[in-house]
């Protein structure tokens, strides 16, 4: 009996052994993963404070630091000081941190990743949307073929990892259509995302999300934008009207929409008559079901205005993405762009863009952060950058056929929706050379609707202002506006509202947007007239004084 107690004894110790040896292992793979190995290559560290380079740092932790140093003899690895994680990526890739408080970049030719923050502390989401609700662009129609979706837990963070392929696009070269998406939640309100793109199968995903640490916040993240001249070219009249409506000594003109104008000028006349003025740009929008609308145009021009021509590279039915459900002309209508489909319309649009000749205020594709644009993210494989591809696609095309009468005007909303860091108005911005014009775009909705509230000129126009001064050395136009009647006074919104006007201004152009939107039942719930009434009159009159 003692005998088979020492040899039970002796095999107990044994496994344990065994375990110890097991585990010590795993720890050292781990650590291999994870850290700075005794194998790895001499690195020299490399700091980015304040969006600049540096080999070394003194005492900077106070600012927006981010650091590089060597992971592993493929990999390096990048903390974000001031965003509080670290990981290890390809050393191939390399950093762009001009955008750090929206996104870190680390790319190469074949291949992207995306880092983003969210903290939902401030807002009325939290992470559960955003795993959810954001990811819902996969059981849309649109050409998205899913490999993996799992949610795990790895002992620190719950995690959900999707993976999914799209059809290469043939006019982008080298085109990124492979996806992973490793969302990481910290808890109910944080998470971080890294989303990696690649013009090939991703494989290293694990390994990225097994480095993946969270580390001591210090400093503040901001924005590093280098300002450059826009290339657009411009004929003698549209860069004489450019001149009037947006020097820096131009005074604040006003324009409005109207849903007969510009092919009926009469409701927009006799509203000039009661105000004692002329409307020197009107709005008007347009899809991929006509041609350009060159009466309009002409009847503007004869009447002394310039037409804000809003392009939608959809199709009318089904235009709102959030009332048309499974409407499928358009669930792939970015992809189809991107992939030539429409090259003939367009063309064929330069053409008469060319033949026409006269300045057009050209706004494509505005709203671009709302989930309501079928060309927003939110249905393109949460990927802002598609958006910027095809803005430069187009103009370029524009560029080939000599258009040289636009004056372009890049347009997000105020409020993103979804409010998460990849459908940031900054992560669909097409550069510099690209944009004439900031467009700014907040509405007083009213309380008419769930989730609506009343909000004062200055609660929408003043955060929104400061942020676009800080990040854009363009002119600005509020490119369509307007204050709803259900919630408030709205005389008294529009007194407020030129008042404040001074306080803004490299806003030239403000554009309101005379309409009524309707609830589901077809009743009004957002009326935005400006002649609603005499009052309302009465209060936009006095301001024009």
């Amino acid at each position: 009996m003692m005998q088979v107690k020492i040899a039970l004894q002796r095999n107990i110790f044994l496994r344990c052994f065994l375990i110890f040896l097991w585990s010590a292992a795993l720890a050292t793979v781990t650590l291999s993963d994870t850290s700075v190995s005794a194998a790895a290559p001499s690195f020299s560290q490399k700091y980015y404070v304040n969006g600049k380079l540096t080999d070394k740092i003194g005492d900077e932790l106070s600012s927006d630091v981010k650091s590089v140093q060597a992971c592993s003899e493929t990999s390096l690895r990048y903390t974000d000081h001031a965003q509080g994680f670290s990981f290890c990526y390809p050393k191939e890739l390399q950093p762009d941190i001009s955008l750090s408080a929206v996104q870190t970049r680390l790319l190469s030719q074949d291949t992207q990743i995306e880092v983003y923050y969210d903290n939902f502390i401030v807002s009325n989401s939290n992470t559960r949307d955003y795993t959810y609700y954001g990811n819902r662009f996969i059981n849309g129609h649109a050409p998205h073929r899913v490999e993996t979706d799992e949610r795990f837990s790895t002992g620190i963070f719950a995690v959900h990892r999707l993976k999914w392929i799209r059809p290469a696009l043939s006019r982008i070269p080298n085109d990124r259509n492979y996806y992973a998406s490793l969302e990481i939640v910290k808890n109910s309100q944080e998470a971080y995302t890294l989303l990696i793109k690649s013009s090939k199968p991703i494989d290293f995903d694990l390994e990225v999300l097994r480095s993946f640490e969270l580390t001591d916040r210090q400093g503040l993240p901001g924005i590093y934008r280098t300002h450059k001249p826009s290339q657009t070219r411009m004929n003698t009249e549209t860069r004489a009207a450019f001149n009037q409506l947006f020097s820096s000594g131009a005074p604040l003109r006003w324009g409005l929409f109207d849903t007969d104008a510009p092919e009926r000028l009469k409701p927009i006349q006799r509203m000039e008559e009661k105000l004692g003025y002329r409307f020197p740009v009107v709005l008007r929008y347009q899809t991929f079901d006509e041609n350009l609308p060159v009466a309009g145009l002409e009847t503007a021009r004869k009447d002394g205005k310039i037409v804000e021509l809003t392009f939608q590279t959809v199709h009318a039915s089904g235009i709102n993405a959030l009332y048309a459900g499974s409407e499928q002309s358009n669930q792939s209508v970015v992809y189809d762009l991107l992939d030539g489909r429409y090259d003939i319309y367009l063309r064929n649009y330069a053409a008469q863009l060319k033949s026409y000749g006269h300045p057009i205020l050209f706004r494509l594709n505005n709203e671009m952060n709302g989930d309501w644009c079928w060309y927003s993210a939110f249905y393109t494989s949460k990927d802002a950058e598609l958006y910027q591809i095809a803005w430069r696609y187009i103009h370029k095309l524009f560029d080939e056929a000599g258009v040289d009468n636009l004056v372009w005007v890049w347009n997000p909303h105020d409020l993103s929706r979804p409010d998460f860091k990849w459908n940031h108005p900054l992560a669909y911005y097409p550069g510099d050379a690209y944009v004439d014009v900031i467009g700014l775009t907040g509405y007083n909705t009213g309380n008419y609707f769930y989730g609506e509230s009343w909000r004062d000129f200055d609660e929408i126009y003043k955060p929104l202002y400061a942020d676009y001064e800080d990040w854009f050395d363009k002119p600005f136009m509020i490119s369509e506006f307007g204050s709803n009647s259900f919630g408030g006074n709205k005389p008294a919104w529009i007194a407020r509202m030129f008042a404040d006007f001074p306080r803004y201004p490299k806003i030239k152009v403000a554009v309101w947007w005379s309409s009524i939107d309707l609830d589901s039942k077809g009743r009004p719930g957002r009326i935005y007239l400006l002649d609603e009434n005499e009052s309302t009159l009465a209060a936009f009159r006095q301001g024009l004084k």
